[in-house]
């Protein structure tokens, strides 16, 4: 699987994952990783950054950190739509980045580059993200920067559906109940 956004069928029942939109940029045989896009915590990005070197934060005072998963809940993730040097992260397509390297941070920050902090990730193990697509729990999309960044966190999920030709009351899939 390449990178790409996951979104939750509408019968999910998941507590975590209801009616979540999902980037996934890791797949292998080993397991997936990613981070929720839809969901925000009522803190903006300069209330729970400790930032030195001069990076002026105000740009930032409307930017709300994102609950990314129910795993490592204090782990931050970055997903920007910029660049990341290899070494930093994954560069994905449609001009997205991932790291949770402070060093780009702060370099994303100084360059005042669109970006959604989100705290916690998503993660499967190996065949379970398989096995809940062959379940039904989770439909996909390509990777859209607009979808991302263009769009009020609350309307992303209806949105990434609308990519499909889909609204929530026209999909029926078996539910996942976890």
């Amino acid at each position: 699987m390449q990178p790409t956004f996951l979104i939750a069928s509408p019968q999910m029942r998941d507590p975590f994952f209801e009616k979540t939109l999902v980037l996934v940029w890791h797949y292998d045989e080993e397991g997936a990783l990613g981070v929720v896009v839809n969901k925000v915590l009522e803190h903006s990005l300069p209330e729970i950054l400790a930032v030195d070197g001069g990076v002026d934060l105000r740009p930032y005072d409307q930017n709300l950190v994102g609950w990314g998963g129910p795993v490592e809940g204090t782990s931050a993730t970055v997903v920007a739509r910029g660049q990341v040097e290899d070494s930093e992260g994954w560069l994905l397509p449609d001009g997205l980045a991932v790291t949770k390297s402070q060093d780009a941070l702060l370099r994303l920050l100084s360059q005042r580059t669109e970006l959604l902090l989100v705290l916690g990730y998503a993660g499967w193990g190996p065949g379970q993200l398989d096995r809940e697509i062959a379940e039904g729990g989770w439909l996909a999309t390509d990777l859209d920067a607009e979808l991302l960044f263009d769009i009020p966190a609350e309307d992303r999920w209806e949105a990434a559906l609308a990519t499909l030709g889909l609204t929530p009351g026209n999909v029926w899939m078996q539910p996942i109940d976890e």
